[in-house]
């Protein structure tokens, strides 16, 4: 399938209400939405608190940055709780990174979390790159699962210390 047809099939797939289930759990009410205006900083945080050792200690003004240059931005909803989050950074064409994705605990295991992940590859931004990258410290095989594979060939980090 070539790339538009994927995303097409993607987005018809993994946009709105939720109504896949791998568990016991009723999600149909769950709402996925790519609108950041929706999000408040310290809704994430929270989130960020209970369900992601990396980002627990984010600063709002600095989350406010990073969302500010990150497209798309899915968030998770039920009712007027955050419960899962992702975002990605692209050029739309070559390259993509996808970034903090966090299903609450309470959530995790009902496949919630890969529905996100698809939101964010459906998306018109991220959609047609060549190359979608992501870390992460302890989920490989949940990622392997959507597609992933292991590159530990091209990647290289540099710590900045004037953050």
């Amino acid at each position: 399938m070539d790339p538009a047809s994927t995303a097409s099939h993607l987005e018809s797939q993994y946009s709105g209400q939720y109504s896949g289930e791998t568990s016991s759990a009723d999600h149909r009410h769950i709402q996925f939405c790519t609108d950041p205006q929706r999000l408040e900083i310290t809704q994430l945080q929270s989130l960020f608190k209970v369900a992601a050792f990396w980002a627990q200690d984010r600063k709002a003004e600095d989350l406010v940055l990073a969302l500010t240059h990150s497209n798309p931005v899915v968030t998770v909803w039920d009712g007027d709780q955050l419960i899962g989050f992702a975002r990605a950074t692209s050029d739309g064409i070559y390259r993509a990174t996808i970034w903090d994705v966090v299903i609450h605990p309470n959530y995790q295991g009902s496949g919630l979390g890969r529905k996100l992940v698809q939101t964010v590859l459906a998306h018109p931004h991220v959609a047609r790159v060549e190359r979608i990258y992501l870390m992460t410290t302890h989920q490989q095989a949940f990622y392997e699962r959507i597609g992933f594979t292991v590159n530990s060939s091209t990647t290289m980090l540099l710590v900045n210390s004037a953050v």
